[in-house]
C-alpha cells in the first residue's frame, strides 16, 4: 500500500513540482488549494509527466471544519504544507489577510495531525527569515533577523508555532525547509511557474518580456555592494527543490533522525545578481532583453546565498541542474504557454 501524503498548495509552483516528483517515487498524492493565485490546469500537465493523475480537493485551509473533513476521508501518513500567500509587496499592503492565511493555516494543519495520526510535516519555509545577512554564504546557525515585510514575519512565526507545538509534547516531527531563490520549470514544459496577473517574481518577469507580453524588466538598483552593482540571489531550480521535498518525506517517515525539528538551507551555494541572470537568459533564448535601472526597491536585501553544506550532508541532497540549463527550461515554458494560447 503506497504511502498517502496531503500537499497544501499543490497547484502551485513549487507545489506542482513537488507532486511529479512524489508520484515518481512511488506515493500517493492528495491535493488541496483554494486555487486563489494558481491554476487548475496543472491537474492536467501532471499525469501528463507521471502518467498518473493525483486526487485533488478544492479546500481552503483557514475553513478548520473543511479541514477536519478532509482528514476523516483521507488517513496520511504525512503533510507537505505550502499554501499561504506569499508576495513580499502585497503583504506589505494587506497585512491581515497574510496573518490570517499563513498562520492560521498551520494551527490548523497541526491541531489535527495528533488527532488523526499523522506523525510528519514538512514546512514550506524562506531564506527571508535570515533578513540582511551579516555575512554570505548563510548556515542554518545564522540569526534571525527581524523580518522586514509581514510575509516575512509569517514564516518566522510559523517556524516558531511549529517548535512551540513540537516542544510541548505533541507525537509529530517536522522539517522545516528554507528556500533561496526558486526557478525554471520541469524539462517536459507541462508544468511550470504561471503567475496570475503581473508577475512577482524576476524569472517570469523576465520570459515575459523576452517573448512579448510585458514591454519592459524594471532591474531594482545597480548601486549596490556588488561586483556589478544588482542585487545577488542563490536561484535553485525548482526540480531539484521538489527532489528535497521527497527525501525530507522520507526522512520523517523512516525516522533516520531522533531530532523532533530539523532545518536545513536548500539553494545551491553561489550567489548571482540579476544582472548575470539577465545575460544567462539572453545566452539560452538568444533574445536581448529590454530592461532599465530603475531605482532600489523598498526591502529588497543586497545579497544572500546559500551554504548548504548540511543539507548535501545530513539530506543527503544536492542542487544539480545548471543556471544555463534551469533558464532555459523557464524560457520553454513560456513559449510552450504561447503555443496553447494561455499567455
Amino acid at each position: 500500500m503506497p504511502k498517502r501524503i496531503l500537499v497544501t498548495g499543490g497547484t502551485g509552483y513549487i507545489g506542482s513540482h513537488t507532486v511529479v516528483e512524489l508520484q515518481q517515487a512511488g506515493y500517493e498524492v492528495v491535493i488541496i488549494d483554494n486555487l486563489s493565485n494558481s491554476n487548475a490546469d496543472v491537474l492536467e500537465g501532471i499525469p501528463r509527466i507521471t502518467g498518473k493523475r493525483p486526487l485533488f480537493d478544492k479546500l481552503d485551509c483557514t475553513d478548520f471544519e473543511a479541514m477536519k473533513a478532509l482528514f476523516k476521508k483521507y488517513p496520511f501518513d504525512g503533510i507537505i504544507h505550502f499554501a499561504a500567500s506569499k508576495a513580499v509587496g502585497e503583504s506589505v499592503e494587506k497585512p491581515l489577510i497574510y496573518y490570517r492565511n499563513n498562520l492560521v493555516s498551520l494551527v490548523n494543519l497541526l491541531e489535527l495531525m495528533p488527532q488523526y495520526n499523522v506523525k510528519g510535516i514538512v514546512f514550506s519555509s524562506s531564506c527571508t527569515v535570515y533578513g540582511e545577512p551579516d555575512k554570505n554564504p548563510i548556515d542554518e546557525n545564522a540569526p534571525v533577523k527581524p523580518a522586514t515585510s509581514p510575509y516575512g514575519n509569517t514564516k518566522q512565526i510559523n517556524e516558531e508555532i511549529i517548535r512551540d507545538f513540537v516542544h510541548s509534547g505533541a507525537p509529530i516531527k517536522s522539517i522545516i525547509l528554507r528556500y533561496f531563490n526558486p526557478i525554471g520549470a520541469h524539462p517536459s514544459a507541462e508544468i511550470g511557474e504561471l503567475p496570475l496577473g503581473v508577475p512577482q517574481n524576476l524569472v517570469p518577469y523576465i520570459t515575459q518580456t523576452g517573448i512579448g507580453i510585458r514591454q519592459q524588466l524594471s532591474v531594482f538598483g545597480d548601486d549596490y555592494d556588488t561586483p556589478d552593482g544588482s542585487c545577488i540571489r542563490d536561484f535553485i531550480n525548482v526540480v531539484d527543490l521538489a527532489k528535497a521535498h521527497v527525501i525530507a518525506i522520507e526522512r520523517m517517515l523512516e525516522k533516520k533522525s531522533d531530532e523532533k525539528v530539523e532545518i536545513f538551507n536548500l539553494g545551491t551555494g553561489i550567489g548571482l545578481s540579476v544582472l548575470e541572470l539577465i545575460k544567462v537568459f539572453e545566452k539560452v533564448s538568444g533574445k536581448p532583453l529590454n530592461y532599465k535601472i530603475v531605482g532600489r526597491r523598498e526591502g529588497d536585501i543586497e545579497q544572500i546565498w546559500a551554504q548548504p553544506d548540511k543539507a548535501n550532508n545530513v539530506l543527503g541532497w544536492k542542487a544539480e541542474e545548471t543556471i544555463e540549463e534551469t533558464m532555459a527550461s523557464a524560457w520553454k515554458w513560456q513559449q510552450r504557454l504561447r503555443e496553447k494560447g494561455a499567455m
